[in-house]
């Protein structure tokens, strides 16, 4: 396989275990990100095991769409996945969600991937794929979830519009909603009290997901395998979006 795939917020927990996947299904991959000193490691941890390259930008930069997907070209002459992985973790709820924190999320999770699909589709032909990792908070409602469950139900707004004008040219998009994954960004809040109430209690799988869980559904959306499924939502959490499980150590307080 000679696919070539853009994997953005590359550099670590999610968007790391994404490459890896993609790695071991032949893809080429270009990294994207701020951190130029993480992508060059994990470039030198990557050698010889996959063919990655990076570059560092700014998702949010004017000439970030065009520099990124001119790299794909440069350095693997061709495009036919695109992982909209980038965002931020900015959380509250709408009464405490200033101008700053809106704009904030809107730019990074919302603004840039449009502008990024909007340059990649220049680029992808017959049997490229688009892919969007989002959140279950942008599928059903949440206490505090403010501008970013805003943004990832925007996200699949952007998505099943894309399925439908896209579709016709051989050109797929999905959108993979994980759970909470356990990685540094929420390794802090991972014992407290009221994280585990809202979420492992919650989940009729008594595991945590991984980073690899991610990477995995993302491999298989842009396999071959999944070459007629488009449109779709897919919901990577254990069970916690679509049943109401509540564990016996919960239901026993």
């Amino acid at each position: 396989m000679n696919k070539v795939a853009i994997v953005t917020g590359a550099a670590g927990g999610i968007g790391e275990a994404i490459v890896r996947a993609l790695g071991a299904k032949g893809f080429k991959v270009l990294g994207t990100g701020r951190n130029a000193e993480k992508l060059a490691a994990l470039k030198d941890q990557l050698a010889g095991a996959m063919e990655f390259d990076f570059i560092a930008v700014d998702a949010t930069a004017d000439d970030a769409p065009a520099k990124i997907v001119g790299a794909a070209a440069e350095k693997f002459g061709r495009l036919d996945l695109l992982v909209n992985n980038a965002g931020s973790f900015n959380f509250g709820p709408v009464d405490q969600t200033t101008d700053a924190m809106l704009d904030e999320v809107l730019n990074i999770s919302l603004r840039a991937p449009f502008r990024l699909c909007r340059e990649a589709l220049g680029a992808m032909g017959e049997g490229g794929s688009i892919l969007f990792i989002g959140s279950t908070w942008g599928i059903y409602g949440t206490p505090g979830g403010g501008a970013y469950s805003t943004v990832k139900a925007g996200q699949i707004g952007l998505m099943q519009t894309l399925a439908a004008e896209y579709g016709p040219r051989s050109i797929r998009a999905n959108y993979i909603a994980p759970t909470v994954v356990r990685t540094e960004m929420t390794d802090a809040y991972w014992n407290l009290d009221f994280f585990r109430r809202t979420n492992h209690e919650l989940t009729p799988l008594q595991r945590d997901c991984s980073a690899a869980d991610i990477g995995n559904m993302v491999a298989f959306l842009a396999s071959d395998e999944a070459g007629f499924v488009n449109g779709q939502t897919i919901a990577v959490d254990g069970g916690i979006s679509t049943t109401r499980y509540v564990s016996p150590a919960a239901l026993a307080r």
